[in-house]
């Protein structure tokens, strides 16, 4: 799992790549704060890592999970967790 941050020098903007190794994996998707929850479908590439990349306000923090096949995962990558009494769990949280 890794987080890669590219802050645009023209704009308020952080390009967030999230990358998840999941070879055996059907389908991984990106669920968070920053797309209300509705899973945004990674790309899966030769190697078995599953990626993609979301533009986010800089200055902020957003909760997350992994979605794979079905099964939510945190990142370990994360900046930091947080509890969420809805999901009875941590979430993943990416600082920018």
């Amino acid at each position: 799992m890794a987080i890669s941050k590219q802050y645009l020098k023209t704009k308020p903007v952080c390009k967030v790549t999230f990358s998840l190794l999941a070879e055996d994996a059907k389908k991984v998707g990106l669920a968070g704060s920053f797309n209300k929850w509705k899973a945004t479908p990674l790309k899966k590439l030769k190697n078995g890592t599953f990626k993609g990349t979301v533009d986010l306000d800089v200055d902020s923090s957003y909760e997350f999970k992994y979605i794979v096949d079905g099964t939510y995962i945190n990142d370990d990558a994360a900046d930091s967790y947080v509890w969420n009494d809805f999901a009875a769990a941590d979430n993943s949280v990416v600082i920018v």
